[in-house]
């Protein structure tokens, strides 16, 4: 009965996200296609000022869809919403989004525990999780937690599944799972907003700058392991 409630669950979800994607895609796709030019970016700017606080709830269902179906990538949101708010706007909207996702995947985990999870990660997956370095080092559980929501590029959304079986702290958790992920989310709403003004050759260098931080950050990491 609990297994065929988080399918329901699961199915609602799915459907939802088709007719989000199903929206925008008749709303902006028309308009995307011309945002290389300065009208088309000026006719973009206008829609979204037209939808007030339902494109803000359009961007969360996004996220809150994004984070629940872990295959889909979250880039492409942080860039949109790079694109509608701005840098700073839009981080803020996607903070709140990952906040609220969170706080609801965290709880549900905790009280349906893996059945729940196994609806939308592998079970093998999940198993390799939690036989690693990440799951089994208590000592070091924050800092690795930190590390995989911190640095660009990584897949962090199967970690916000796996938190409600981590032994730590609920608060501590859900701060880490949001606010850790200040480069990746920053640097693609940064790159949106650079949409918007067509500057290209800027977007190129926020993702040149991300990506070699993040090439840093693990080249030191993985060293240190080794010297361990």
């Amino acid at each position: 009965m609990k297994n065929n409630k988080i399918k329901i669950f699961k199915i609602v979800i799915s459907i939802f996200f088709i007719l989000i994607l199903g929206y925008i895609i008749w709303k902006f796709i028309p308009i995307f296609k011309n945002i290389s030019t300065e009208n088309g970016r000026i006719e973009f700017q206008k829609q979204i000022n037209e939808l007030g606080i339902k494109g803000i709830f359009i961007i969360l269902s996004l996220i809150f869809i994004q984070i629940f179906l872990p295959i889909l990538p979250g880039e492409p949101i942080e860039l949109l919403s790079g694109m509608c708010y701005g840098s700073i706007g839009g981080m803020l909207v996607i903070f709140l989004g990952v906040f609220i996702s969170t706080f609801i995947i965290f709880y549900l985990v905790r009280k349906f525990g893996k059945d729940f999870i196994y609806n939308f990660v592998k079970k093998e997956k999940l198993e390799k999780i939690e036989k690693s370095e990440l799951f089994n080092n208590h000592k070091k559980l924050e800092i690795l937690l930190f590390l995989a929501f911190f640095i660009p590029g990584i897949p962090k959304d199967i970690f916000v599944f796996i938190g409600g079986l981590l032994p730590v702290e609920t608060k501590k958790f859900l701060i880490i799972a949001t606010f850790a992920r200040f480069p990746s989310i920053i640097s693609s709403t940064m790159a949106g907003a650079n949409v918007i003004y067509g500057n290209w050759k800027t977007i190129v260098l926020i993702y040149i700058i991300t990506f070699s931080i993040s090439g840093i950050m693990m080249f030191f990491y993985n060293k240190k392991n080794l010297q361990e």
